[in-house]
């Protein structure tokens, strides 16, 4: 990046700031403030264990300094200035999850940046499944980050002092690691079993909430497929699975067709068929749909996150909250992109062309220089793409 580039996007982000009201978190004197300015030359310069007594009221520091990022620590301490976390003196952190493109197993670098943000925000919904059903968090603050994916900052007074380790469980959990299919069946006595002199018990997927259910959602949707064929056909389908005969494979397919409620109960007692298929279906499932999160960030207590509202200096969009009922209509190539970017042209020199979609439209721009609207401008110089172009 030259010295024409870093000094008009430096500009810029102050013009934004000077127009944007960007909220401080809750309990922002209580936490650690980092910001990355604008350097010349490779590399960037890290500054932290700031707090808001020594920065100053927020918005006159955004305006003052126009940083390139900006943070604020998921920690609350009672001297968030200090420099070792000891001295910080810890009191409580937000539960912080991070989903990033990058770690998206489905994604490649083949993939366009929408691809990537579309990826990103289906992996969105899939740990919002686990936050809200399986583990009833209410207070949840949804972000888009301003590049390559959205964090999530869980409020909720119960998580605000587990440790590491407790963070780790969670985490475990909605990776579906090291989960095992046993400790997820329930058990249910059958009173009156007639010749038995001790009641029975029905092993049962469960199907309100947790890893059984997406397992027993998967089994009872397999099956829906099964009832939906002829004989022969099924048959040969089920016996695909390991541990799925001749003889199961028939029982399974007349369940489908005439019992179909044990399979919607989830009852894995009707015919041992359908244990052996949940258990083969487990491992696809935890494949299929858990939540590929940033592991580090959420087990962290001390992590630095980025602020709500501020700009992305790897990509001149903002890091945008978004309302958990504005979610679906939510598009970070229309909605991030700042106002004070909007509704005129700038010239820039291309240096990495390709194609380009933001505001709605698409962009094809090949190496040299170009009149773009200033939101694309912005974007490619801060993605090291383009450098400034002379007026």
């Amino acid at each position: 990046m030259n010295e024409r580039t870093l000094a008009y996007l430096r500009g810029r982000f102050g013009d934004y700031y000077r127009g944007t009201e960007v909220e401080t978190p809750p309990d922002g004197d209580a936490r650690e403030w980092g910001y990355v300015p604008w350097t010349a030359g490779p590399g960037e310069t890290y500054v932290r264990h700031n707090s808001l007594l020594g920065m100053g009221d927020l918005t006159d520091f955004l305006v003052r300094e126009r940083p390139r990022h900006v943070y604020f620590s998921a920690g609350r301490y009672d001297e968030p200035a200090e420099e070792t976390m000891d001295d910080k003196g810890w009191q409580s952190s937000d539960l912080i999850f991070d989903l990033d493109a990058d770690h998206l197993p489905n994604t490649s670098p083949e993939d366009s940046y929408a691809d990537h943000l579309s990826a990103c925000k289906d992996a969105l919904y899939r740990l919002l499944d686990f936050l809200r059903d399986d583990f009833s968090f209410d207070d949840m603050h949804l972000v888009f980050s301003g590049s390559r994916g959205y964090h999530v900052h869980v409020r909720d007074e119960n998580i605000q002092t587990l440790d590491s380790d407790a963070r780790r469980d969670i985490v475990d959990y909605v990776r579906g690691i090291g989960l095992e299919f046993d400790a997820v069946v329930t058990e249910e006595t059958v009173d009156g079993t007639v010749g038995r002199e001790s009641p029975a018990s029905n092993r049962y997927l469960p199907t309100d909430a947790g890893w059984g259910k997406r397992i027993q959602q998967k089994l009872e949707s397999m099956m829906a497929d099964i009832g939906e064929m002829d004989e022969d056909e099924a048959i040969t389908a089920l016996q695909q699975y390991d541990g799925v005969g001749q003889k199961k494979a028939e029982t399974a397919y007349q369940f489908a067709q005439n019992r179909f409620v044990e399979i919607e109960q989830g009852n894995l007692s009707a015919h041992n068929v359908f244990e052996n298929l949940a258990r083969t279906f487990a491992t696809e499932v935890v494949a299929e749909q858990n939540a590929q999160i940033d592991e580090p960030v959420s087990t962290d207590t001390n992590r630095l996150i980025r602020l709500p509202g501020s700009l992305h200096g790897g990509s001149a969009l903002a890091v945008t909250p978004i309302p958990a009922d504005d979610l679906d209509g939510f598009d970070p190539l229309v909605d991030a992109l700042p106002e004070t970017f909007r509704g005129h042209d700038i010239a820039i020199d291309v240096t990495d062309g390709g194609v380009i979609e933001l505001g709605g439209d698409s962009f094809t721009l090949e190496e040299g220089v170009h009149s773009v609207p200033e939101y694309v401008g912005t974007f490619l110089m801060a993605r090291g793409r383009a450098e400034k172009g002379k007026e």
